[in-house]
């Protein structure tokens, strides 16, 4: 049975793969053990395939030092972020670097056999023609995730999904490992390894799409709570009205101003007479989205501006309660009700600022996410690496542990 790599190995691949052609006397500084034991461990994980050579790096006065790098091109993993109405998925090296990428129309309410079918058809239409090993792949669902088990518990948004075996699913259709996590925690994961400065902060990462909900972030790790129900503001009293949230409850964040409310209220709007632009794109499509809402403010329409307008202060009234208590260095923001822009940002940034500690918003900044879309796709992409190059991992891949040079 696998035992397990030894940490020190892991240290110093992990030191090589979340840097840029790194020396060997560097490797030493940084993972605080002798030049011996590093020696033997960058020549274990040459032997193995995994550091390759990447030239001589400055010479300090003796013999320039030789660099290393990941042989990133040694395999790749997936990534697939699966949204309430669409799904991104990528594939990517070792090193991360995503390779392709491709979208796929879904409804998560058709149910996991359904979903996940297109799910292994995306990731197959993405694989074919490629020779490299597939070492992992990593998806997120929009609901709670038990991430230990790899499947979803209880999600208020997903009928038939609760307990169903996703990553044991997917591993057996695919022969490789897989990690399964919240949709919101990989938006984060995506966050952090995209913005080397975020390396040790505290962020919270927020999701207004059809639903709501938090990624939390603690020292630069994701924070996923004791069961991984982390995050889930969606579902915040907010209000006493009797809005029904699709969790059951009323009252709900999601309810009120997630995408789904905006796509309701809007439509109620358009029936009543009170927006000519929206009652056009009802009569024209039939329905409407939070992006026809998003569509009629950017033309003008003055009720569709405050219904924005209105999202972003309750969804900022939440995040001030989370900020005073939580005290994070940014507040990101993503999801296709953020694609509003200043709709909704500018309230958000009002409410936040406004209901804080004073404290707690010193040096707080609330921004919308650099990596817009991709995100979620990032983040499944680390979150399988993470897993691919963890002790047990490599230790299952090459056959136990390695022994010690001398």
């Amino acid at each position: 049975m696998p035992t397990g790599f030894p940490d020190d190995l892991v240290d110093v691949l992990h030191a090589v793969r979340t840097r840029t052609d790194v020396s060997q006397p560097e490797l030493v500084r940084l993972c605080g053990s002798s030049r011996s034991i590093v020696a033997a461990r960058v020549a274990e994980l040459r032997e193995l395939g995994l550091l390759g050579e990447a030239g001589l790096g400055p010479s300090t006065g003796g013999r320039a030092p030789r660099r290393l790098r990941l042989r990133a091109e040694a395999g790749v993993v997936v990534g697939v972020d699966a949204g309430a109405s669409g799904m991104r998925l990528a594939v990517a090296d070792l090193a991360g670097r995503v390779l392709e990428r491709s979208e796929v129309d879904i409804d998560v309410a058709d149910g996991p056999e359904l979903v996940l079918g297109r799910v292994e058809a995306g990731v197959e239409e993405l694989l074919t023609g490629r020779d490299t090993p597939v070492w992992g792949l990593g998806i997120g669902l929009p609901g709670p995730v038990d991430v230990a088990a790899g499947l979803p518990v209880a999600p208020p948004i997903m009928p038939g999904w609760d307990r169903y075996p996703v990553r044991a699913r997917l591993a057996e259709r695919f022969g490789v490992p897989v990690w399964v996590d919240n949709d919101v925690n990989l938006l984060a994961l995506g966050e952090l390894r995209a913005d080397p400065t975020a390396a040790g902060q505290d962020l919270i990462c927020v999701k207004v799409g059809t639903g709501i909900g938090a990624g939390l972030v603690s020292n630069g790790r994701v924070h996923r709570g004791a069961n991984g129900g982390a995050g889930d503001i969606g579902h915040i009293a907010v209000t006493d009205t009797h809005v029904v949230c699709r969790c059951g409850n009323v009252g709900c964040l999601e309810a009120v101003a997630g995408g789904a409310a905006l796509a309701r209220d809007a439509r109620e709007i358009a029936r009543s007479g009170r927006s000519e632009v929206l009652a056009a794109r009802l009569d024209a499509h039939g329905s409407l989205s939070h992006a026809d809402v998003t569509v009629a403010a950017e033309h003008g329409d003055p009720a569709a501006r405050a219904l924005l307008a209105e999202a972003g202060r309750v969804i900022g009234a939440t995040l001030a309660t989370l900020v005073s208590f939580y005290n994070p260095a940014r507040v990101v923001l993503s999801g296709g009700v953020v694609a509003a822009g200043d709709h909704v940002l500018a309230a958000v940034r009002e409410a936040v600022y406004r209901r804080s500690l004073p404290l707690a918003t010193r040096t707080l900044r609330i921004e919308p996410s650099a990596l817009g879309a991709t995100g979620g796709t990032v983040g499944a992409v680390h979150l399988a690496l993470d897993g691919v190059f963890s002790g047990d991992e490599l230790s299952r891949r090459f056959g136990g542990e390695p022994a010690l040079a001398n």
